[in-house]
């Protein structure tokens, strides 16, 4: 009865959320209480909640203080410099062009808001496409890919693939790095082959015409003029470097790296107390949107596990799974983890889906951590930028004037390749067995 009360939950959960019938906030709230009352749970709801939300607090404060590390160096005009040194690099050569655009789009993802990715990218390279003639489409499928494959411990899918399942970032991110590096090269490779088309296509005198002949020069807002910081750039590279590296190569809590980056950011860059607030309110807004889906995934997991129901499902599913194809689900997970992000948006995803069938293969001897890290090399990774279920995707194809149909047509095909090189390069690494 417990399992049949948690696939309704569940079902429930998906149907409002995809249907969009309830915001992921009300639905991760709402429908897993519900189903803990169905189930007899009663006052103990209330205590399943707070376990959860507890165990998702690190985290959900991770999350916004790493969001506003990376918007106030933004604001610093950190980026400026890189953005003019890429556009110097590339001139007209199409494959430098193309890889440059790669790498733009991979170092604005670092705050990892794909929304910003393409504003940052898009409007940046579009002129230069423009101006030679160059297939629009090459532009949106190398920033898709690049941004894609650079899923970063504090990404979407990262944050609720560990908040699902209750693992660390580190424990979840560390041993993915070789199948992610696996990724970038794949990105380099299409940027260098895309290249050589556009040049074949339009031919190398039509290149060497146009150079010289082109500047790019972005005029700043007032605004922005007032924010920059030019002479504080290798400060903040400095910081963002040293967060990095110490999410990466130390056991130190993330969510402390990123307060103390935060803080220094903002002292370094806006000593004014008011320049302070100012920077701290304009980033707000995404922070807290994010951290508030966390709290209401502590609550929906609190429930599921405090109640029974992902055990009782899992017990259930067990019966009817094969003892040697649990072994193989991470990989056959990953060759398919891009596609699913047509299907399904990264809550009902990563809330839904994925904790049922990790603490299945868990129940049979297979590690669950091996089913998120195998979901995170595509679901809504390298399938964001062609999920209808995003909105970033239809910002990424409006700021360019390309037809959906077009874009997801063009790149679908090679971020699932990507997503498949990676899966392949996971399992060569040992993340999971194929």
């Amino acid at each position: 009865m417990l399992a049949l009360i948690g696939v309704l939950t569940i079902a429930t959960l998906l149907f409002f959320i995809m249907s969009k019938r309830m915001s992921p906030l009300v639905a991760l709230i709402v429908i897993p209480v519900i189903g803990a009352l169905a189930a007899g749970c009663g006052t103990d709801t209330a205590k399943y909640v707070v376990e959860g939300i507890t165990k998702l607090a690190p985290m959900a404060a991770m999350f916004v203080f790493a969001i506003a590390f990376f918007g106030v160096v933004t604001d610093a005009g950190m980026f400026d410099p890189i953005v003019r040194g890429i556009l110097r690099f590339v001139g007209t050569n199409p494959v430098k062009i193309i890889i440059g655009t790669g790498l733009l789009a991979l170092i604005a993802h670092l705050d990892g808001n794909g929304a910003v990715t393409f504003l940052i990218t898009v409007p940046t390279m579009l002129p230069l496409f423009n101006r030679l003639g160059m297939d629009k489409r090459i532009l949106l499928g190398i920033v898709a890919l690049s941004a894609g494959v650079n899923f970063l411990p504090w990404t979407g899918p990262m944050i609720r693939a560990s908040a699902a399942l209750n693992v660390t970032t580190h424990d979840l991110f560390i041993p993915l790095i070789p199948a992610q590096l696996a990724g970038l090269t794949f990105m380099v490779i299409m940027g260098w082959y895309w290249g050589k088309r556009e040049e074949k296509r339009l031919g190398a005198a039509h290149f060497a015409a146009a150079a010289g002949d082109f500047s790019h020069h972005k005029e700043l807002t007032e605004q922005e003029k007032v924010l920059r910081r030019p002479h504080l750039f290798w400060v903040n590279i400095a910081l963002v470097i040293a967060v990095i590296g110490t999410m990466v190569f130390t056991r130190i809590s993330p969510t402390v790296a990123f307060m103390i980056a935060l803080t220094l950011a903002l002292m370094i860059n806006y000593p004014n107390v008011e320049m302070q607030k100012e920077r701290i309110n304009a980033h707000a807004k995404a922070a807290l949107m994010m951290a508030s889906i966390l709290f209401a995934a502590g609550a929906f997991t609190g429930i599921m596990g405090g109640a029974g129901m992902l055990k009782a499902m899992s017990h259930a599913a067990v019966e009817f799974m094969p003892a040697a194809l649990a072994s193989h689900i991470p990989f056959i997970v990953g060759l398919i983890s891009m596609p699913l992000s047509l299907i399904f948006d990264p809550d009902s995803y990563y809330f839904g889906i994925m904790p049922v069938v990790a603490h299945t293969v868990d129940i049979m001897g297979i590690p669950a951590i091996q089913v998120a890290q195998a979901s995170v090399l595509g679901q809504m990774t390298t399938g964001f930028p062609v999920s209808p279920l995003t909105p970033a995707t239809f910002l990424l194809v409006s700021l360019a004037g390309v037809d959906l149909a077009d874009h997801q047509k063009f790149s679908i095909p090679v971020l699932w390749a990507a997503s498949v090189i990676m899966t392949f390069a996971a399992a060569l690494t040992g993340v999971f067995p194929i």
